[in-house]
């Protein structure tokens, strides 16, 4: 339909073969598009609210929460349009800008989760000088750090793509753009684009993954010298939740790069349904998580409700 036009639009997809039942479908991704806004929403909220919150860990949780909501507001819109009235167009600016925003932000999740350990590592190795090292001025570094890590390392494999010529298929294998998706269907040397992205994976998604293993190895040093079962079982709940996390994203990362390298002859459903979970879940769960298993966000979770019912 596009062949030899390169100005042509992209078109996304839904799930193919299933489109009759995308209103039925586009049930439960508009239900988890709901939980995740308010779940993020409301961990902002309580953290901006609430003055016991105004600590490093939870500054580093509401970092974690504006991410989560940023690429949920990026991906989810493209998906409803084509889940609810079949609007599979998008223009090729709007589409490189979604996939250099989705990337950007994942790699900026994986910083934050680092940055969430070296939290808890201070806290727990050197508890009585926890507060002079990570100071507010600190932690805005270092969440200006992993900000401009996460969407400086997109430029160089993005910025190709505006000039790269699209002279086949213009049809994108989700409902949203995804730099892998793209590059695909370029009529030029994507030798570049394919190699990069490995390489980008290795020093972010791996070096953090092995850098937050090895902290935790150490904090299990520390817990383990720690006299006292009661401190011990105390000092090991403030990690519970960040350790869930931390699962919960690298599990979906695992996932989703196992289906795209090594997949091939999986069902498409399957690759798509992945990759719909590695954007979705996480954003779903940590909120959930956090509300769970802090002690702090749930008092903060009480004390809002119980205004509330006063008010």
């Amino acid at each position: 339909m596009w062949s030899n036009n390169s100005g042509a639009p992209f078109l996304l997809t839904g799930f193919p073969g299933l489109e009759e039942l995308h209103p039925w479908i586009s049930i439960p991704f508009f239900a988890v598009y709901v939980s995740v806004l308010l779940g993020n929403g409301t961990l902002l909220y309580l953290i901006k609210e609430d003055h016991s919150l105004h600590e490093p860990m939870y500054y580093f949780l509401a970092m974690l929460a504006g991410s989560d909501l940023m690429v949920t507001l990026i991906t989810m819109p493209s998906v409803m349009s084509v889940l609810w009235i079949n609007y599979r167009k998008i223009s090729h600016g709007a589409c490189f800008l979604q996939a250099y925003t989705i990337h950007s932000l994942s790699i900026v999740e994986s910083g934050i989760l680092f940055a969430m350990a070296y939290d808890r590592f201070v806290a727990i190795r050197t508890p009585l000088r926890y507060s002079s090292i990570l100071t507010n001025s600190r932690v805005m570094k270092i969440g200006l750090g992993v900000l401009i890590r996460g969407f400086l390392s997109l430029v160089p494999p993005i910025l190709p793509l505006f000039w790269f010529p699209y002279c086949q298929s213009h049809v994108l294998s989700h409902a949203f753009c995804l730099h892998q998706d793209v590059m695909k269907l370029a009529c030029a040397d994507i030798t570049f684009n394919r190699i990069y992205p490995i390489f980008l994976v290795a020093v972010t998604f791996f070096l953090d993954a092995l850098i937050i293993l090895f902290s935790y190895i150490l904090i299990l040093k520390t817990v383990m010298c720690i006299a006292s079962g009661e401190e011990r079982s105390k000092a090991l709940n403030t990690c519970i939740s960040h350790i869930s996390c931390v699962l919960v994203f690298y599990i979906t990362v695992i996932g989703l790069t196992f289906i795209h390298r090594f997949g091939k002859h999986a069902p498409h459903t399957v690759r798509i349904s992945m990759s719909y979970i590695y954007f979705l879940f996480p954003p779903l769960m940590n909120p959930i998580i956090y509300s769970i298993k802090t002690k702090q966000i749930k008092k903060s979770i009480i004390r809002l409700f119980s205004v509330h019912r006063r008010a």
